[in-house]
Order: structure tokens, then C-alpha cells, then sequence
């Protein structure tokens, strides 16, 4: 099965759940982030799987317009979705159903709420103020949901046995 994750990642946290789902497959999985590089086309890969982070409330506007731009294709692919975010419950999954179109949603197999992390060391200054300001925090805070990213690996790339 060829592979391949899709995401931006601004801080990291992105990031993390992509090299960990990586990690899972046991064949290579082909890394894109859109921060830095145009994916190549989609034709070879069998699975797709798309991830990002909320910022300001909404995922970053590169993910959006690639799903908007290859939804025809990712359609035909098995699909995994997933969001890095600090929200809980229902405002996490109201963020999800925002982040990605309705079509896509419903054609994905693996669907990854994975929290998120407020990484200041990697902030620039005006965004540690804003986060201070928004947010009250002077300080780092992680909440990264290992089980979830694990979980939805198991899913995509047919790893549970059961």
C-alpha cells in the first residue's frame, strides 16, 4: 500500500502526529508539508491521509485549498483526516466539520481529533503576546492524545487485526 501524509504544520504539533503515523506503516510513507512543499500527484498513492492545526479558529488556509482543489481524486483514495487543537468535546468536533469539507468527511475511513500544544518556544513574538492576551497562558502547555494518533494509524493502514 502506497502512502502519503499531507499536512502543515506551523509549531509542530502537526508535525509530531505525522512522523508518529509514519512511524506505524511498515512499508514508506511519503511526508508533504505544505509549509514548505507542493505535493506531488496523488496517481500513485492508494492512501491519503490529511492533517493540520487550528490557529485563530480555523485550520490553516493551505490545507483548505488543497482539499477544495483535489477533493475529485481524494474521493477515490482511502482517506484519513485529522486535526492538532486545544478545544474539548463538542467545540473540537465543531472545529473539525469546519476544517474539512462535508464530502471528504464522509468518504474518510480514519477521522483524528488528536488535541494539540501551545509550544511558545516556537511562537514568534507577537503570537506568544496574543496567546498571553487570548489565552492567559505565560508558559508551554502540551495535550497530544498518543492513543488517538495510534488509533487512528490502526485504521488507516489496517493495522488492527480484529
Amino acid at each position: 500500500m502506497s502512502a502519503i501524509i499531507i499536512y502543515m504544520s506551523l509549531h509542530g504539533c502537526a508535525e509530531k502526529a505525522a512522523l508518529k503515523l509514519r512511524d506505524m506503516h511498515w512499508d514508506d510513507v511519503d511526508l508533504v508539508n505544505l509549509k514548505v512543499q507542493d505535493p506531488p500527484p496523488l496517481d500513485d498513492y492508494d492512501t491519503v491521509i490529511i492533517g493540520g492545526s487550528i490557529h485563530s479558529g480555523e485550520i490553516q488556509g493551505r490545507i483548505r485549498k488543497f482539499c477544495r482543489e483535489h477533493e475529485w481524486v481524494l474521493i477515490t483514495k482511502r482517506l484519513g483526516l485529522y486535526l492538532c487543537h486545544m478545544q474539548e468535546g463538542e467545540a473540537a468536533t465543531r472545529q473539525f466539520h469546519e476544517a474539512f469539507p462535508q464530502q471528504l468527511r464522509n468518504h474518510a475511513v480514519a477521522k483524528g481529533l488528536f488535541g494539540g500544544e501551545f509550544n511558545l518556544e516556537k511562537m514568534l513574538p507577537h503570537e506568544k503576546s496574543l496567546m498571553k492576551k487570548a489565552v492567559g497562558i505565560d508558559h508551554s502547555i502540551e495535550n497530544v492524545n498518543t492513543k488517538a494518533i495510534e488509533g487512528f494509524g490502526k485504521v488507516i493502514f489496517h493495522l488492527d487485526k480484529t
